[in-house]
């Protein structure tokens, strides 16, 4: 047979610009009217802070390879060099932040103002609010201000990642010091970034914090003029290697290396769009940013001037005020499932049959109350659970913490290198240690990303073991604000490969012959070519075949490339890729069997969901993977079936439809790279899937296998009728 053509560099988007590309379908809801507005302060924010992220971790990578001299410059796959990728970055990261100020200036702000909600600036205080700011000032913000002047007797300080900084060019009027001198004050984080300055019962009054220290800069360096003063921030590389393979001890090795990320170079400057020529130099020199750079044909700048307020995700101050539900989403209250409250009996429920839930529309409060009852529970001998990024006040440790002093085994995987949670993880482990609770930090060279609690329970003469698996993180706070899923069961075969996976995570135990479970290092990334190889025979040989991918990011080559031959070969494929998405649907001759869409909506899509074939023959799965590099070779991950009928069917009849017929909040990428917001067409009703979702009946996720509800197959149906 003849090999298949290769596929080209042009068959590919870059991984960069494609999140650059999601960001900007964040950007469309903080700019959609349609939205309430503080929902659309909330995007604003939200932006700023995908925004953050991207720079500390994804330009710091691409900078180190094009101007770090320490390793040569690595090939994107659709052909972009590092220099190439960071001028495309810039541009297109320029376009969309001039955009989200012009968001801001033009249009939210005028329409808070016109809704009761004001943010003045200092000069337009009269006598009783400038008397509020001056308390501020006097009370809260003296105390815990440090003037820093800039000469050869005082160095220039180590400016704090996405720190807020005011910096003054000051002239000596009397007194000592030099003629003239640089000088910064920082934004404490202890402060409100908004301060109020009055009220009514729906009207707000703000000013900013850096307007109100602005104005006491000459309080701050008595005996010197203020020549101009201008706000700036700085955003560092945060793609630090937390752990050297030589290290004996993780968790204080990575202690270590969190306090040495603080003085990482600087990879991006804003500034306030009025700084002067001597300020905005004196920043560039110290922290050695690159600034007008030739590359490729192009001039690089790490420089970004701002016309408005630095650092945008302090909005999310004023997303919450309260009184303003007018201006809010409405409160979502998530339904408690069939039988799974409190007061009912959990482990018998989970004993009787396999039980999904879809949050945020379900409660988290089982997953909880699973861990809770276990720890309470004087049958249970044993709870393994692994935990990856968990809320600060977690309920769950603290009930890990109370099984442990119950005398319970208890094991927890904590995964130390969880990227920005690597603090709070290490405070809880330390708390789990001192309580009992055996704490294992996972493996030097893996993430441990898979989310699994395990509880063993004796009953009778019998051990049973009731599992649960997810999509996302065991944090009861983002699973009210994303779309995760989770399986409870017993089954039996789930619970033997639970059993060697936690055995593999803490003690290297290998060998185990996985029945139901597909896990990553091991064999993930194989299994999911196989998957979707087998739809592309049956397409081949004229048999029904479709693929179904709900997921976060598609990135691996590999993946792809095999998506694109099951498309040559005539296996229809739906993709709902919420990010990154760097296979290109529609080219004739390689993907036009493919269709790609994004959902960017109120709750954050993060449940990844498989469906590989269709009808009763189709194999369902969801994951805590992405289709990612990182995912299959340098994680461990856990890929789940879902077997019972009832639940498979809900979720390809019931659920995915939903998705797919979304209309309002869904954008599809076209060929080039672009995304196209979905419209209705004339007399067509708008579907909007997360709306559909919150209101669809509780009872259709927890099915009882004798329900006769509707949701089994007409197969099953007939073989039940004749059995009769």
């Amino acid at each position: 047979m003849d090999s298949p053509a290769p596929f080209l560099p042009e068959h590919f988007i870059n991984r960069e610009l494609s999140w650059l590309e999601f960001n900007a379908r964040v950007l469309e809801e903080a700019q959609d009217p349609t939205n309430p507005l503080l929902e659309r302060v909330k995007f604003l924010s939200i932006f700023s802070s995908n925004l953050d992220e991207f720079f500390m971790v994804r330009v710091a990578g691409l900078r180190e390879q094009a101007f770090g001299g320490v390793a040569a410059q690595d090939v994107a796959a659709e052909g972009y060099r590092a220099h190439s990728q960071l001028l495309k970055i810039s541009q297109r990261t320029r376009e969309l932040v001039e955009k989200q100020y012009r968001c801001f200036n033009d249009d939210v702000v005028p329409a808070l103002a016109a809704d009761g909600i004001h943010i003045l600036r200092e000069s337009e205080l009269g006598k009783n609010r400038r008397k509020i700011t001056n308390e501020f000032f006097d009370r809260r913000a003296f105390p815990i201000l440090t003037p820093m002047a800039i000469d050869p007797s005082h160095p220039s300080p180590r400016f704090h990642n996405r720190g807020l900084y005011i910096a003054a060019l000051l002239h000596r009027t009397k007194g000592l010091g030099p003629p003239d001198l640089f000088a910064v004050v920082q934004l404490p984080q202890a402060l409100p970034r908004f301060i109020h300055v009055g009220s009514t019962a729906r009207d707000y009054e703000f000013v900013l914090l850096e307007d109100v220290l602005a104005a006491k800069l000459p309080e701050l360096f008595g005996g010197y003029e203020i020549a101009h003063h201008a706000s700036f921030r700085i955003t560092r590389d945060m793609d630090v290697d937390l752990l050297e393979q030589e290290a004996d001890d993780m968790l204080r090795a990575i202690e270590h290396r969190l306090r040495a990320r603080n003085h990482s170079e600087a990879v991006r400057l804003e500034v306030h769009a009025d700084i002067g020529r001597d300020l905005l130099s004196m920043l560039i020199k110290e922290e050695k940013l690159y600034h007008k750079h030739e590359v490729d044909g192009g001039t690089y700048s790490e420089i970004y001037r701002l016309d408005g307020m630095l650092d945008m995700t302090s909005l999310g101050e004023i997303v919450g005020l309260r009184g303003r539900a007018d201006l809010q989403q409405p409160a979502v209250t998530p339904r408690i499932p069939l039988g799974l409250s409190r007061k009912d009996d959990l482990f018998a429920e989970i004993a009787n049959r396999d039980i999904l839930l879809h949050h945020p529309f379900d409660s988290f409060d089982p997953v909880v109350n699973f861990i809770e009852t276990a720890a309470e529970d004087s049958r249970v001998l044993a709870i393994k659970q692994t935990l990856y990024r968990t809320s600060g006040d977690s309920p769950i440790v603290r009930a890990l913490i109370q099984a442990a002093e119950n005398g319970k085994q208890v094991t927890a995987l904590v995964e130390l290198k969880a990227r920005f949670d690597e603090a709070k993880n290490i405070d809880w482990a330390r708390q789990m240690e001192r309580a009992g609770v055996h704490v294992v930090y996972g493996f030097m060279d893996l993430k441990t990303h898979c989310k699994l609690a395990m509880v063993v329970r004796q009953e009778g003469k019998k051990v049973r073991r009731y599992v649960h698996l997810g999509t996302g993180n065991y944090n009861p706070s983002t699973a009210r604000l994303y779309t995760d899923m989770g399986l409870f069961t017993s089954n039996k075969l789930i619970a033997d490969d639970a059993s060697a996976l936690f055995n593999f995570l803490t003690g290297y135990s290998q060998g185990h012959k996985w029945r139901k479970l597909i896990v990553a290092p091991q064999d993930m990334h194989r299994r999911t070519l196989e998957l979707i190889d087998e739809q592309s025979e049956r397409a081949r040989q004229g048999k029904k075949s479709c693929i179904f991918a709900k997921l976060n990011s598609l990135v691996d080559r590999t993946t792809i490339e095999a998506l694109y031959r099951a498309s040559q070969a005539g296996v229809p494929i739906e993709l709902l890729v919420r990010g990154i998405c760097c296979l290109r649907p529609g080219l004739a001759g390689i993907s036009e069997n493919i269709q790609v869409r994004s959902i960017v909506d109120r709750f954050l899509e993060h449940s990844r969901i498989f469906v590989f074939g269709e009808g009763s023959k189709a194999q369902v799965f969801l994951s805590s993977a992405d289709w990612m590099p990182r995912n299959f070779g340098r994680r461990v991950e856990v890929m789940f079936p879902i077997d019972a009928p009832q639940l498979k069917n809900h979720l390809c009849q019931k659920v995915l439809p939903i998705y797919l017929r979304d209309n309002t909040r869904t954008r599809r990428l076209m060929p080039d790279g672009t995304y196209v917001r979905c419209t209705t067409w004339h007399g067509e009703d708008s579907h909007r899937s997360q709306v559909e979702l919150l209101e669809s009946s509780p009872e259709k996720n927890i099915l009882r296998p004798d329900s006769g509800d509707g949701t089994l197959n007409s197969q099953t149906k007939t073989k039940k009728k004749s059995q009769k």
